[in-house]
């Protein structure tokens, strides 16, 4: 026994040395609440590597992207020594610029590789390289109002289809005069139902090959049916981000479906609205289907200009790849892990007093090895915003079937990235 401890401190030790030998100053370029969610765990990572300085600059969202892309094509000038990148948009950088950032497998990202959902990598890698680490992840579900729900005689447990939510959605208009619908599309301003359906359905604007447009192919065909049938039902209204908050602060609207990442949205919105709201999954499109989706997420990089990568890459372990990193940014900001051992921490499986002291995050991080894999490619917004208007005039009547506006979509997307239509 005594051999042994003298082992184990043996090995601390050598961790410790290791650990005390990475100094210097490192830079990470993020925005908004991920940038805070960073800074939440400078301290615990500073317990390990307390010579390392940690600096993270809040840029916003379109300014990382923009001075990425300018560093980038300036050779790695004046890039940070971590950066922050959306799942979308990251192939944007690897097809631009391959040798802007640093293949992370030579630092030992293969070995992490089982600890995160595979449809979280498939934006993050190039053949056998990998440039990024998963960060959050956006899970969908249905956050709803328990009182309207309850007022209207719904019984979320049992909506398993978008047939049983369309029906509920109808007894909802029922019981409140009509005041009341059950959740908001943004049609003209975005696709995020159309992406979560058709994601649900296996289905997206590209195969996970990135080599062939397959917004046409039958998943995605039946998510577009699916947004007619809520429409023509009547059981959703139109409205862009800010309205959707509007409506749900005023009661208007009984249910929203996103990532998980819009927990914090509802609760920081609506405080006044404390134990009112509650979680369901996504409905299936069939009995027994999928009731699962990602929308949104986001991942570290290692710039290859950076000076100090063995610093940047122990602070981005650190961050993504223990659960106390991922529990801390859960906790501090309601950022959604992607890393599957921290589905193991008793935080999960607490109550939440906001949500009716449900656990939420039991059932909202149950659903990751569940999500079908999507590729957004390199051409992600120039899909994003021709299926955004192909969405639009379908439910205007100007397409006869949703097969008929797709193969539109299918064709403008494959003439705006010269990307061949998949059979």
């Amino acid at each position: 026994m005594k051999a042994r401890l003298l082992g184990v401190a043996a090995l601390l030790g050598l961790a410790l040395a290791q650990n005390t030998a990475l100094k210097g100053e490192i830079t990470v370029w993020s925005w908004d609440i991920a940038a805070k969610a960073l800074e939440a765990v400078v301290p615990s990572f500073n317990k390990l590597y307390p010579n390392v300085k940690v600096k993270v600059v809040d840029l916003g969202n379109q300014q990382v992207f923009d001075r990425g892309l300018a560093g980038c094509a300036a050779g790695g000038a004046d890039l940070p020594d971590v950066y922050s990148v959306e799942n979308n948009e990251a192939e944007v950088f690897w097809n631009r610029f391959p040798n802007c950032f640093t293949d992370l497998t030579a630092l030992g990202a293969s070995q992490l590789r089982k600890d995160f959902p595979e449809f979280k990598w498939t934006e993050l890698t190039m053949g056998n390289k990998v440039f990024a680490i998963p960060w959050d992840s956006g899970p969908v579900v249905i956050f709803y109002r328990r009182d309207l729900y309850q007022g209207a005689g719904i019984d979320p447990n049992k909506i398993e289809t978008w047939d049983d939510f369309i029906a509920a959605g109808k007894r909802m208009l029922q019981a409140t005069a009509g005041r009341v619908k059950m959740g908001t599309i943004a049609n003209g301003q975005d696709d995020e139902w159309f992406r979560m359906l058709a994601n649900q359905n296996a289905c997206f604007y590209f195969n996970n090959q990135g080599t062939a447009v397959t917004v046409n192919q039958p998943g995605c065909v039946r998510a577009l049916e699916t947004i007619k049938k809520l429409v023509d039902a009547g059981v959703v209204a139109f409205g862009g981000w800010n309205e959707q908050i509007q409506y749900f602060k005023a009661g208007t609207v009984a249910s929203a479906m996103f990532g998980a990442w819009y927990e914090g949205t509802i609760r920081t919105n609506a405080p006044d609205q404390a134990g009112k709201w509650g979680v369901f999954l996504m409905p299936a499109s069939q009995k027994g289907g999928v009731r699962a989706a990602n929308l949104g997420g986001s991942a570290l990089a290692i710039p290859a200009s950076s000076k100090n990568k063995e610093a940047a890459w122990a602070f981005v372990k650190h961050a993504l790849a223990t659960t106390e990193g991922q529990i801390t940014m859960l906790k501090e900001y309601g950022l959604v892990p992607s890393y599957l051992p921290a589905l193991n921490d008793p935080y999960v499986r607490q109550p939440q007093p906001y949500w009716g002291n449900q656990p939420i995050w039991q059932i909202i991080l149950g659903t990751l090895g569940k999500i079908p894999p999507a590729r957004g490619t390199q051409y992600f917004q120039e899909a994003r915003q021709i299926m955004t208007a192909v969405q639009a005039d379908f439910l205007a009547g100007k397409y006869k079937t949703a097969q008929e506006a797709l193969d539109a979509a299918a064709r403008q997307i494959s003439r705006a990235t010269g990307l061949p239509i998949g059979k």
